[in-house]
């Protein structure tokens, strides 16, 4: 019997819990990056690409308050969701290449739908739990954490197209690392229900090493269980991840980027890993969307074990010392 690891990847390119087009460009540029390939030759997993989802539009998808596309996006989710859960059934670590974050929703609840003891690190420089009557814009990837957490289930309207979704976290089952633009009905809900959150701040004046030590202590306690990384690229500071649709400066460094991901991978207990919100067309240059591409791809492959210093766990034949007789 093999002791190898195996991955099984979703492609999920859809935007539109968002309004700039582009993100759905997140997974093709991710596997034209060689991403796929990349995975491989780390020979520690078998590698399985499920291709892309198919998300068709809704007809006459109208505003639900000020909820924009609510059907659109909750079909879309409901079949990442079935998606991910047949993932996870196989055994396999379920890798999601966004697309916008509201796609968050299908892949924790389909993943919670195998693993319901599992817990989840988010990187973000946004808290994403407004629900739709905190939500400024009405844009459904500002909101998804608020459709997955039980404390918030009776805040939240019936909103079309998330009937199926039932809350599957509770509020200490979930941490934010690099929040810097949060919205003040989100600051609310994470003071009242107590969420723990690593601000940006809280990185500087801690260091990112005090904060995955104290992320993972507080997720994890004594106790193994399934972890679930939603990682938003615009976590990361724009000047290593400037393509995407909501920057914000004084973000993650992008060693900081990895150091979140090696400590998670070193757990041995990552079970699903979201990429998110790689928009190729809001790169002002070339070069812009080939230094995001190029992040997301190195920290999705360090969330699997590539390891900084290159050796990724190759062992060498060093020959034995020469003994004059």
């Amino acid at each position: 019997m093999s002791c190898q690891k195996s991955i099984g990847v979703i492609g999920a390119p859809f935007s539109k819990g968002q309004p700039r087009g582009g993100v759905e460009e997140g997974p093709k540029s991710m596997r034209e990056a060689g991403l796929i390939e990349k995975l491989k030759q780390l020979g520690a997993y078998d590698v399985k690409d499920y291709g892309d989802l198919h998300f068709p539009d809704v007809a006459n998808d109208e505003p639900f308050l000020n909820v924009k596309n609510p059907r659109t996006v909750g079909q879309a989710n409901e079949k990442l969701a079935k998606a991910v859960t047949e993932v996870k059934k196989t055994g396999r670590t379920c890798l999601t290449l966004g697309g916008d974050h509201s796609l968050a929703v299908g892949t924790i609840a389909g993943h919670a739908a195998v693993h319901p003891d599992l817990c989840v690190v988010w990187v973000d420089a946004h808290s994403d739990i407004n629900t739709p009557f905190t939500s400024p814009s009405g844009n459904l990837h500002g909101q998804p954490v608020s459709f997955l957490i039980k404390e918030l289930k009776d805040k939240m309207p019936n909103l079309p197209g998330f009937s199926w979704v039932k809350p599957c976290l509770s509020a200490k089952d979930i941490v934010y690392i690099g929040l810097r633009d949060v919205d003040p009905g989100e600051h609310c809900i994470l003071k009242s229900l107590g969420i723990k959150y690593f601000s940006m701040s809280e990185v500087d004046e801690l260091k990112i090493s005090k904060v995955m030590e104290e992320t993972l202590k507080y997720l994890l306690g004594n106790k193994s269980r399934p972890i679930h990384l939603s990682f938003d690229v615009d976590g990361l500071d724009p000047s290593v991840a400037p393509a995407t649709g909501t920057p914000v400066v004084g973000g993650l460094t992008y060693r900081e980027g990895m150091y979140i991901t090696e400590q998670l991978h070193k757990t041995g207990l990552l079970s699903a890993v979201d990429m998110m919100e790689v928009n190729p067309s809001r790169g002002e240059t070339q070069k812009d969307i080939n230094t995001t591409v190029e992040t997301a791809v190195a920290m999705t492959l360090s969330c699997f074990g590539k390891a900084r210093e290159g050796f990724h766990g190759t062992s060498y034949n060093i020959p034995a010392p020469q003994t004059s007789i």
